[in-house]
């Protein structure tokens, strides 16, 4: 579809309220009518879509439209089963393929050697069962020998190292491997949360797809979840061959029915020392000591993925555009603390318990004498029963946990498919083209509703301002002005009427180069957990570390006085209120080792959340600036220096307008310096024009005004 010059019609005209938009090949499941009461007794039809398969394995057996909370596991039934293998089918050759490219020859080696080391365990059993024979053969000649003995004895001892060594080796190469997939998962979950923007979080499905899909990203650190990284399904091969394996060794053992009657024998025998073993805890490795710059990365990853996962903060991530930079930031952070941490080993010291656990078989060979079992048979029954038993018991469970992973694993390819609501489609995207003089704004019939609301917040909204105009917006709280705000910083998007900037529907604009054109502050402004410098210098994040740039925005918002009070300037670390730092599973955990961090007052924070706006505001491209409630926190004397610099910044030099400005007021002398004024009552503009001309009309603008005065 060819655009306009001047306009552009998206497909999705004017139909309510919407839930996520997903690429072509991404459904949401078509829920039944109420009227379709023989639905229930069709066959299910197949999934359409890796979303469509996760959300029927999330519903509740004949409770449609109910479904089970995010990470609970899902029942083994025949329809779960067929959803299991549709989502293998959709993403598992696909999401291997591109973690087995991270490391090609060492994703090989790990596989192969995996394989081999599952044949250990029946080997090892075989080799004892050997040397218990040769041992029992040569006291049986009284023909002893020492030298025999040694002999039988060192290359026990040589095999158990070689073996050990192996093992080490097998599990160094398998950190590497697994370490780069966990990077990759989460690197990926976290991008995949800073791209979406507010509508589409606001879906609870949404918000319930990303929950497992975190499940997912964390299942690679191994945290007790009860589930399995994804490429430990090898697990489920390798435990097959072990078993086989064990099996195999007790057919060859086996050749009479004396021989089977001792196996059966032994089989009741070594039951009870598998069941003593299930309660065995052996203790975990000891942690290294931590750093003065691990605990620093530790403690900038939490901060960089509580802005990723934060509600509060999704508004000027997506304005200030602050994406790459908490991804790159994060990854710097994380790949210092994944080095750092303590890789878990294999233990591969040679045992010889299980030698000692065949000595306690020689009461038996005395009883079995006119038997031709030998005991290193013996021994072999005992040693391979045990691992049998064991490994079908981890068998069961890894197939388990793997069922209940294929699903955490859709759910983290669904995400990925997940289309942002505010992004338009790609015929309908237009180019924004900035004005000279600022942004010119046409609103008509705009309605909004908030989800789960049954009242809209907004009703139809009209107003037009030209480029280089201020508007101020005033009224009283609950009439809806933060919320038009959001809605004209497409924060949030409309359900009925029209928005056009610079002649275009806005919602033809992409969300991000439109927020380049921005700048604002928000009512409720975030207070990052981090110095000032990056309090302020988030709101151009490509000038962050131009100190020029953040000095030049602190001056504007009058906080030179302010900054040099604190301890460090500008490398005083603030301290915010109800922060809590993200936990997860492969996290390092919270630590002292960080800087003292200083509070501040609503009003010192409103002067840096001042400063953060200005860092933008003064760049050429931006040619709108909103602001909601900038000088609440403040007095009437810095009010007025907030807004005589917001007026010189909107002009050049020479007195030309360049910037067109919003903002919203509670003080209505301020309103006094717009171009024009909205009042605003119970979702809509009541009144519309100048100041002179509202105060004529003796409405509710001028009894408002009257009553402040």
């Amino acid at each position: 579809m060819r655009l306009a010059k001047n306009d552009c019609t998206p497909i999705r005209n004017r139909l309510g309220p919407r839930r996520v938009s997903f690429p072509t090949d991404f459904h949401l499941p078509q829920r039944p009518s109420s009227s379709s009461k023989t639905a229930s007794s069709k066959p299910q039809p197949s999934p359409e879509s890796l979303y469509d398969a996760w959300l029927k394995s999330r519903e509740l057996p004949h409770q449609k439209g109910t479904y089970l909370v995010p990470g609970a596991p899902r029942a083994l039934t025949v329809q779960n089963f067929r959803l299991a293998m549709f989502a293998c089918q959709m993403c598992v050759f696909d999401l291997f393929k591109t973690l087995w490219g991270l490391h090609p020859l060492r994703t090989t080696a790990m596989v192969t050697l995996n394989i081999l080391r599952s044949l250990f365990p029946a080997f090892r059993g075989y080799s004892q069962a050997l040397i218990i024979d040769e041992f029992q053969a040569l006291i049986g000649s009284e023909s002893f020998t020492w030298s025999r003995l040694l002999y039988l004895i060192c290359t026990e001892i040589l095999r158990r190292v070689v073996e050990g060594w192996l093992d080490t080796l097998l599990t160094t190469n398998e950190n590497i491997v697994l370490g780069s997939a966990r990077f990759y998962i989460e690197y990926k979950q976290m991008e995949h949360r800073v791209r979406l923007d507010v509508p589409t979080l606001a879906d609870p499905q949404v918000r319930d797809l990303l929950q497992e899909s975190d499940l997912f990203a964390r299942s690679f650190s191994g945290g007790g979840f009860g589930f399995i990284s994804p490429l430990d399904f090898l697990n489920i091969f390798s435990l097959i061959i072990e078993i086989l394996s064990h099996l195999w060794l007790l057919f060859s053992f086996t050749r009479d029915f004396s021989q089977f009657g001792v196996l059966v024998f032994t089989l009741i025998s070594a039951t009870f020392p598998f069941v003593l073993s299930r309660f065995s805890n052996p203790s975990g490795c000891i942690d290294n000591p931590i750093t003065a710059k691990e605990a620093r990365a530790a403690d900038k990853q939490e901060r960089m993925r509580n802005l990723a996962y934060s509600e509060q903060h999704r508004p000027e991530i997506a304005l200030f555009g602050l994406g790459d930079w908490i991804l790159s930031s994060w990854s710097a952070a994380r790949k210092i603390v994944l080095s750092s941490e303590q890789p878990v080993t294999r233990n591969s010291t040679a045992h010889f318990a299980d030698i000692i656990y065949a000595l306690q078989n020689l009461p038996v060979l005395l009883l079995l004498q006119s038997s031709a079992t030998t005991l290193g048979a013996i021994t072999a029954y005992r040693t391979s029963i045990q691992c049998t038993l064991y490994a079908f018991g981890n068998l069961i469970t890894t197939t388990k946990m793997a069922f209940q992973g294929i699903f955490l694993m859709s759910a983290f390819c669904a995400s990925v498919k997940l289309r942002p609501r505010l992004m338009p489609k790609h015929e309908d995207l237009a180019r924004y083209m900035p004005s000279p003089s600022g942004a010119k704004i046409d609103v008509k019939n705009l309605s909004f509703t908030y989800p789960g609301c049954t009242e809209p917040a907004l009703r139809n909204i009209n107003f037009s301002i030209q480029p280089g105009e201020t508007l101020a917006i005033v009224g009283y709280n609950g009439s809806g002005k933060s919320t038009l705000a959001r809605i004209l910083l497409r924060i949030v998007d409309f359900e009925k009427g029209s928005l056009h900037v610079n002649g275009v529907d806005v919602r033809c604009y992409s969300p991000a180069e439109y927020h380049s054109h921005l700048s604002a502050v928000f009512q409720g402004f975030s207070k990052f957990n981090s110095t000032v410098k990056e309090n302020v210098g988030l709101g151009n994040v490509d000038k962050i570390r131009y100190k020029p740039a953040i000095e030049t925005a602190i001056h504007l918002a009058e906080a030179d006085t302010l900054v040099e009070s604190l301890p460090n300037g500008l490398k005083t670390q603030l301290e915010s209120p109800g922060f809590e730092s993200v936990s997860y599973p492969g996290s390092m955990g919270s630590y002292d080792m960080s800087p003292q961090r200083h509070g501040l007052s609503g009003g010192e924070w409103q002067r840096i959340a001042l400063a953060r706006a200005f860092m933008r505001a003064n760049e050429p491209e931006v040619e709108l600036l909103i602001f909601d409630e900038p000088t609440s926190s403040l007095d009437a004397h810095a009010q007025n220096q907030i807004f005589d610099t917001i007026a010189k910044i909107s002009k050049t030099p020479s007195g030309d307008k360049r910037k067109s400005v919003i903002f919203i007021t509670h003080r209505l002398s301020t309103a006094r310096r717009a171009d024009k004024v909205a009042m605003m009552e119970n979702g809509t503009i009541s009144e519309f024009g100048t100041h002179d001309e509202l105060i004529a009309n003796n409405g509710s603008y001028a009894a408002l005004y009257r009553a402040s005065i």
